[in-house]
């Protein structure tokens, strides 16, 4: 799993690269958000001038399998510009979800939500308890299944 430095991260796993004046900021799907997904075969992506507000449904992606997944916006803000490759080259997210795979730029209404999301060590300690809850979960599953067989 790759986490990058110069970020910030949401629980829902979307990263944010806000740029120097803090009036606009990149965003895109994580690494590990990615593998959750899946080999991602759609995007919908917004449209430019569109207004979202924190944790408001701005994207859906669709699997190789048919699963949708939507994507929330870490931030308030409005849309600047989407990276219109990936309607060609949706994969671009699971290849290199940092760079070529970024989503959105937006344009931040809010500048003291970015104080709500993770640092890269907030978010490594975050993904790897939520590892360990799936393992659990996937423990308990085969579990139940054994039981049923017996």
């Amino acid at each position: 799993m790759i986490v990058l430095e110069d970020l910030l991260y949401t629980e829902d796993h979307m990263w944010v690269r806000p740029d120097d004046t803090g009036n606009k900021a990149v965003i895109g799907l994580t690494d590990y958000g990615q593998e959750r997904i899946g080999m991602v075969s759609s995007i919908d992506l917004p449209s430019p001038e569109d207004e979202f507000v924190e944790t408001d449904v701005f994207a859906t992606v669709e699997n190789a399998v048919g699963e949708i997944t939507e994507l929330l916006c870490p931030i308030s803000g409005r849309v600047l510009t989407v990276n219109e490759m990936l309607m060609d080259a949706p994969e671009a997210i699971n290849e290199d979800p940092y760079d070529d795979g970024w989503i959105m730029v937006m344009e931040i209404a809010q500048p003291e939500e970015l104080d709500d999301l993770m640092g890269p060590e907030d978010y490594e300690k975050y993904v790897e308890e939520a590892r360990i809850k799936d393992e659990e979960i996937l423990d308990e599953e085969d579990e139940d299944v054994l039981e049923v067989e017996e």
